[in-house]
């Protein structure tokens, strides 16, 4: 196809929508590639996801990937984001010059409410037919001509996962001009036909409102009297007048109004699809329900699930110690040679002991953080999450949670920030508070260095049964131990400050699909750079920081040992010590505790600039779980790290609240310092005397040698 570029359209502002699960992501992904960046919309804590998209002639436009939504009556903050968007009510957002609606091509008709309220603001839209693979395999056959025909809008077949039909999609973006022509099919009752065309014209000359948006206003507000009460302060009393006169009229002619509306647009989408949807009968039962039977199981799905977990965790031992040791090597040369390179003094230590060996100590457990991120797109990219949130939904309706709140506690795993943003979805607000106070306990990925540093020190390489690890299982413990106390943290909260049963859960089980490896890459080169750039900053300031403090003031003719203990830090070290020493805790691992309350994974730099400041030369990248091995209590000549003593740091890792941004975005979403201020103290207690006794088992079960 022939375009003319002088009569092109040239697009500033495309947006992407469609229901979740649509596959939207995977095709968001396609179209940008890696020309794409994350924020916040500006006054909000919703996620704003753009990239650039590049057209076949004109400048690149701006592609803008909304919140997943079923309708644009919106029910959450993401949801009223793409309503407001859409509609050009946003702040500090444009309109979009035409719109992207992505539609699972094997649910159809579910999809399509969407897609008729979007073509009702003749809002230039073409839908990409996503998962048109899924579909057929399932005994669907769409006729694309003929949805299109009765859509009045262009409708290409897509399959994201491997970047077919990405072309034609951008194709007919250049080719539409103008807006579509509005829906000819789906008709209201006469009478209510009647009074929202009445209403949508004092709305327009009242209000002067565009004629589009003024009928899906009106039909808003003719559905319940919250909607309404929600909008008093923004229209005239003539209006309201109006409106209250229409609901005792629909009212009285026994309209259901909140069910109307949506009836007959289900009506006309039926019928849209007799006319271009084919089923074959004798396809039965899908493969995706074959699987579903077993791995959403009551039994058999909580099995499966532990064991993935538990695979997951021995592969990320197993497959990153190879490249961790290409990195510890690569830094430990580069420390020689850097030593070797200057004149002895402070600034060689300091660039040597504080900058390099502080990094190096963090970056080493990159090759884990990428494999745990590897695992969980493919995992999310197949559809298993989905179902992993079924099974975990009967759990969290047990303890109070809302079925929905899996969602975020996923996330947390990540990172409790967007896990905690996430919660927006739940619409009880008891529901979102419970879920955000105990998101944090969670083990996100900055959690990950300390577990893998304590388990390189202090727990030995054995086989369990053959084939998995004791570390990977200590490892998988210490991530069952976050969830197990989150699900009892929530039930204690929803039978004392929160109290209230969980309303029902529904969530849709996407089909099976074949991960797409490009999108699994790009979210670990996010996960990637966001770890290297809090190496390159935070842990790097941290860490020379800290040096100075443990360097000076100067001791003369001391050892490395008295030197460090007559150091700031030494004194600080020691203040703390009589605090955490129930813990089992020196006030080595004291000042870590401090200084890892910017980041979590501070903890392992800070032990990496102690040690080698103490021991007055460089362990290296690879040597700090080996020096804490063979580190001795000053005082007793016992081991400082001991498997217990590693042990305790972990759970006390996995409870704590060490992160100062968490506290900040949990004062942003809940507007106050209250529950933030709470979260901080009951977490706090609860590390502190769930150690405490983890400690004094660990004890008494030795025989009283630590």
């Amino acid at each position: 196809m022939v375009h003319d570029a002088r009569r092109a359209p040239r697009f500033r502002l495309v947006a992407l929508i469609g229901n979740p699960n649509s596959g939207k992501t995977t095709l968001f992904n396609a179209l940008t590639g890696l020309r794409q960046r994350v924020g916040n919309y500006p006054g909000v804590t919703v996620e704003r996801k753009e990239g650039r998209l590049r057209m076949p002639e004109g400048p690149e436009a701006t592609l803008l990937d909304l919140p997943g939504t079923y309708s644009l009556t919106p029910g959450s903050p993401d949801e009223q984001i793409a309503t407001d968007i859409l509609l050009g009510t946003a702040r500090h957002t444009p309109p979009p010059d035409i719109v992207i609606c992505v539609v699972d091509a094997s649910h159809l008709e579910r999809n399509l409410f969407l897609v008729s309220q979007i073509i009702d603001h003749r809002i230039p839209t073409v839908i990409a037919l996503n998962m048109v693979d899924i579909a057929e395999r399932s005994g669907i056959r769409i006729d694309v001509r003929s949805l299109a025909r009765e859509l009045g809008v262009p409708v290409i077949p897509t399959v994201a996962s491997r970047s077919e039909g990405i072309r034609e999609l951008i194709a007919a973006l250049s080719d539409l001009r103008g807006a579509n022509a509005p829906p000819n099919g789906w008709r209201l009752p006469a009478p209510v036909e009647r009074e929202t065309d009445e209403l949508a014209g004092i709305l327009e000359d009242v209000h002067h409102i565009a004629p589009a948006h003024a009928r899906h206003e009106a039909m808003t507000l003719l559905t319940a009297e919250s909607a309404l009460l929600d909008r008093m302060d923004r229209f005239s009393p003539e209006v309201i007048a109006h409106v209250r006169r229409d609901h005792a009229k629909l009212d009285f002619l026994g309209f259901d109004r909140r069910s109307v509306f949506v009836e007959s647009r289900y009506a006309w989408i039926k019928s849209v699809c007799m006319q271009s949807v084919a089923r074959n009968p004798a396809a039965g039962m899908s493969l995706s329900d074959r699987i579903d039977a077993v791995v959403t199981h009551r039994v058999w799905g909580v099995v499966i699930f532990l064991a993935l977990m538990a695979i997951v965790f021995q592969a990320m031992f197993s497959w990153a110690q190879l490249p961790m040791d290409m990195i510890r090597e690569g830094f430990d040369w580069l420390g020689a040679r850097t030593a070797s390179a200057m004149p002895p003094g402070d600034l060689r230590d300091l660039i040597v002991h504080g900058g390099i060996a502080g990094v190096a100590a963090v970056v080493a457990f990159l090759p884990q953080i990428l494999f745990l991120f590897l695992f969980l797109g493919l995992l999310e990219d197949t559809g298993y999450m989905a179902r992993a949130a079924f099974i975990m939904g009967r759990v969290m309706s047990r303890v109070g949670l809302h079925g929905k709140s899996f969602i975020p506690l996923l996330g947390s795993f990540a990172c409790a920030i967007p896990g905690i943003m996430a919660t927006r979805t739940i619409d009880n607000p008891r529901d979102r508070l419970a879920t955000m106070l105990v998101a944090p306990l969670m083990s996100c990925s900055a959690r990950l260095p300390v577990y893998a540093l304590m388990i390189a020190a202090v727990i030995p390489p054995l086989k369990i049964l053959g084939f998995l690890s004791l570390p990977g299982l200590t490892m998988l413990s210490m991530y069952l131990l976050g969830l197990v106390m989150a699900l009892l943290m929530a039930w204690i909260f929803k039978k004392t400050l929160l109290r209230g049963g969980p309303p029902s859960f529904i969530i849709e089980l996407p089909p099976y699909t074949i991960p797409s490896l490009r999108s699994t890459l790009m979210l670990m080169w996010e996960r990637a750079w966001l770890f290297l750039k809090r190496a390159g900053t935070i842990i790097l300031g941290a860490s020379i920081l800290l040096w100075f403090l443990a360097s000076y003031p100067k001791l003369e003719g001391g050892t490395p040992s008295e030197k460090l203990n007559h150091s700031f830090v030494g004194m600080a070290g020691r203040f703390v010590e009589p605090a955490i020493r129930p813990l089992g805790f020196d006030w080595r691992i004291g000042i870590g505790l401090i200084t890892s309350l910017v980041q979590r994974e501070v903890f392992v730099s800070t032990m990496a600039t102690i040690y080698d400041v103490g021991s007055g030369e460089s362990s290296g990248a690879g040597g700090l779980p080996e020096r804490l091995r063979e580190s001795k209590n000053p005082a007793t000549g016992a081991g400082s790290f001991t498997p217990l003593t590693g042990i305790c740091i972990m759970v006390y890792y996995v409870l704590a609240m060490q992160c100062f941004s968490t506290v900040a975005v949990m004062r942003r979403e809940t507007n106050g310092w209250k529950w933030p201020l709470f979260q901080v103290a009951y977490m706090t207690a609860l590390a502190y005397g769930v150690t405490f006794i983890v400690f004094r088992i660990g004890t008494a079960i030795a025989g009283g040698g630590v």
